[in-house]
C-alpha cells in the first residue's frame, strides 16, 4: 500500500467501531449470520408468492401479466432512457480522469486472470440465453419484422441488427453501472458488498437502516425470481433436446428430475466456494462454448460468417443512436412491449445479481479496464455467436426459399430451434449432446453465482457467509422452480420479476449520481487536486463538496482480499 493509501485513512476508534458494525447480522433459526430484516422479509415474500402462484396460477399470471403490460405501455420510455443513460455514463467515466482509479489499493493487482474474469462475468451475465435465443431470435424478427416487410433480405439484416441491440452495449452498460458502483464503494470505500452501499453519498450511515433493507430486499426478489424463471424455461429446452434425440417421453417427472440434477450440481459448486467451485466451472463452460463455436465456424459457411460478422457490427454501430432510442412513437403497434422493453426490464431485474457477482470478482482492476472489459469482450463473443448461429440460419432460409423448416421450428417452440439447426451440420447427435451439456453447465453457473449473491445480500454484504446459508438459497431456487413448473406458475413469476424492474430502474439512476459523487471525492482525485493547485485552500475550493457522513467513510479500512471459507 502506498503512503497515499495509508494517509487516506484517518482512524478514530469510536467512529470506526460505528461504521465497522455495518449491517446488523445475527443468528436466525438455523442460520448463523444473516440480516434478519432482509433475510426474513425476502424469504417470506418469496414463500407467499410461491403459494399464490401454486394455488391461483391463472389469476397470478393474469394479475402480474396485466401489471407488466401496464409498465411496458406507460413506462417503456423510462427503460429506454435508462439504458441509454447508462451507456453514455460508462463512456464518460471510462475516458474521464476517474478511469485510472483502481478498485482496491492503487498498487494492487487483479485478483483473477483476465481469462477467468471474462469467463465468470460472461457466465453470470448471459447464462442460457445464447443457446435459447441464438437461433430463435433472429429468425423470429425475420418472420415477424417490426420495421420492414417480413421474410425479405431487408428483414434479415434488420433482424440481426435488433438482436444485437438486445444483447449488446445497452445490456452490458446496465450491468457495468451496477457492478462498478458496488465494486467502487466496497473495494475503495470499505462498505459492504450490497446494493445499499451505493446510496451512501445520499443518505450516509442510514444505508444500514430501513432504506438499505428495502433496496436489498428488492434486489433479492429480482435475483431469485429471475434465476428461477430462467431455470424453469431452460429445463423445458433441455427436455426438448432429450426428447428429440434420445427417444425420451416428455413428462413432469423428467422436468423435475432435470431441475434436481442441475440443483445438485449447483450445490456442489456453491459449497466449494468462488475459487474452487464457481471459477472452475465457469472456466470449463467457457472453454466448451468456444470449442462449439469454433466447430460451427469451421463446419459452416466460414467466409459468410466472418463477412457477415463484420457487416452486422457495422449495421449495428451505424444505427445505434436511432435504434437505441426507438420507441414506436409513430407506429400504432406494441411490438417493443414484448421484445425491447421486455429485455430492458429483464436486464434491470437481473442487474443486482449480475452486478454483485461481477463486483465480487473485479478487485484490483482499474475503472477503465473494468468498463472496457465488461462492455466489449462478452458483447463481441455474443455477436459472433449470434452471427454463427442466427445469421447462418437466416442465410439458409433466404437461399433455400424459406423451405428449410427453421422458421416453423421457432414458431412451434423457440427452444427447439437450435436442435433443428444442428441437423444441417455433421456429427449432429454428438454436437446436440454437447449443446445439452452446455445448457446444464450454463444453468449451474447461473444458479451457483445467484446463490452466492443472494447469500451476500441477506448476510449484510458478507462475502464469506456460512455455507449452510448458501445451501439454503441454492436448494430453494431449485425447489421453487420445480413447484411452480408443476403448477404452471412460471409465467406469473417471470412477469413479477419484470414488474420488480421498474422500482430498481430508479435505483440505478441514483447509482450513477452516487458513483460520480463518490469518484469526485476519491482519495486519488483529491490527491491530484492537491498537487495541481498551489495552496490547500485552492485545492479544497475546487474539489467537490463532502459526502454525507464522509468523516465516517474515511475511517473505514480498505477491504482486504476475500478468501473463500
Amino acid at each position: 500500500m502506498t503512503d497515499f493509501d495509508k494517509s487516506s485513512q484517518n482512524p478514530n476508534k469510536t467512529e470506526t467501531a460505528l461504521m465497522a458494525e455495518g449491517v446488523k447480522v445475527g443468528k436466525f433459526g438455523i442460520f448463523p449470520s444473516v440480516s434478519r430484516p432482509v433475510f426474513g422479509v425476502s424469504a417470506l415474500l418469496i414463500v407467499l408468492f410461491m403459494i399464490y402462484g401454486v394455488l391461483f396460477s391463472e389469476q397470478a399470471g393474469a394479475v402480474f401479466g396485466a401489471m407488466q403490460g401496464f409498465i411496458s405501455d406507460r413506462f417503456g420510455f423510462v427503460f429506454i432512457i435508462l439504458v441509454n443513460a447508462c451507456l453514455v455514463f460508462c463512456a464518460y467515466v471510462a475516458f474521464s480522469r476517474y478511469g485510472d482509479i483502481r478498485l482496491g489499493a492503487q498498487t494492487e493487482n487483479p485478483q483473477y486472470s483476465f481469462g477467468s474474469w471474462i469467463g465468470m462475468l460472461f457466465s453470470a451475465g448471459i447464462g442460457i440465453g445464447l443457446l435459447y435465443w441464438g437461433v430463435a431470435e433472429p429468425l423470429t424478427h425475420f418472420a415477424n419484422a417490426p420495421r420492414t416487410k417480413s421474410l425479405t433480405l431487408e428483414a434479415g439484416v434488420d433482424a440481426m441488427r435488433i438482436s444485437f441491440l438486445h444483447w449488446g452495449l445497452h445490456a452490458w452498460g446496465l450491468y457495468a453501472v451496477v457492478a462498478l458502483s458496488l465494486a467502487y464503494f466496497h473495494y475503495r470505500r470499505g462498505l459492504p458488498l450490497a446494493i445499499r452501499s451505493v446510496l451512501f453519498p445520499i443518505i450516509g450511515k442510514k444505508v444500514y437502516g430501513n432504506w438499505g433493507h428495502l433496496v436489498d430486499i428488492l434486489a433479492v426478489f429480482g435475483t431469485v425470481f429471475g434465476v428461477v424463471t430462467s431455470l424453469g424455461l431452460g429445463v423445458m429446452q433441455l427436455e426438448t433436446g432429450l426428447v428429440a434425440f434420445f427417444d425420451l417421453t416428455p413428462s413432469l417427472m423428467l422436468k423435475v428430475a432435470l431441475i434436481a440434477g442441475i440443483t445438485f450440481c449447483a450445490t456442489l459448486s456453491v459449497m466449494a466456494g468462488l475459487d474452487k467451485g464457481v471459477k472452475t466451472l465457469s472456466d470449463i463452460t467457457i472453454i466448451i462454448t468456444l470449442l462449439l463455436l469454433g466447430f460451427m465456424i469451421v463446419a459452416g459457411p466460414t467466409q459468410f460468417i466472418f463477412n457477415s460478422f463484420v457487416e452486422n457490427i457495422g449495421n449495428y454501430a451505424s444505427s445505434l443512436p436511432s435504434l437505441g432510442l426507438w420507441n414506436e412513437a409513430y407506429q400504432d403497434t406494441n411490438w417493443q412491449g414484448g421484445w425491447t422493453i421486455f429485455y430492458w426490464a429483464w436486464w434491470v431485474s437481473w442487474s443486482p445479481f449480475v452486478g454483485v457477482f461481477i463486483a465480487r470478482i473485479s478487485r484490483g482492476r482499474t475503472i477503465r479496464e473494468f468498463l472496457f472489459g465488461v462492455l466489449f469482450v462478452p458483447m463481441l463473443l455474443l455477436f459472433l455467436w449470434f452471427t454463427t448461429f442466427g445469421g447462418v440460419a437466416l442465410q439458409m432460409e433466404l437461399s433455400g426459399g424459406l423451405t428449410m423448416g427453421l422458421i416453423d421450428a421457432v414458431k412451434a417452440d423457440s427452444g427447439s430451434a437450435i436442435f433443428k439447426f444442428m441437423e444441417f451440420y455433421p456429427f449432429t447427435k454428438g454436437m446436440t449432446t454437447l449443446i445439452l451439456l452446455m445448457i446444464v453447465l450454463w444453468f449451474v453457473t447461473s444458479a451457483d453465482s445467484a446463490s452466492l449473491v443472494v447469500d451476500m445480500l441477506t448476510a449484510g454484504g458478507n462475502t464469506n457467509a456460512p455455507k449452510i446459508q448458501r445451501l439454503f438459497w441454492v436448494t430453494s431456487q431449485g425447489a421453487i422452480a420445480a413447484i411452480l413448473l408443476a403448477a404452471g406458475g412460471l409465467s406469473a413469476l417471470q412477469a413479477a420479476a419484470i414488474v420488480a424492474g421498474l422500482p430498481f430502474a430508479l435505483v440505478i439512476f441514483l447509482m450513477m449520481y452516487c458513483l460520480v459523487r463518490g469518484l469526485s471525492r476519491d482519495r486519488l482525485t483529491l490527491y491530484r487536486n492537491s498537487q495541481w493547485y498551489i495552496t490547500q485552500e485552492s485545492a479544497e475550493h475546487n474539489s467537490a463538496n463532502e459526502l454525507v457522513d464522509e468523516h465516517l467513510l474515511r475511517a473505514l479500512p480498505i477491504p482486504k482480499n476475500e478468501k473463500e471459507a
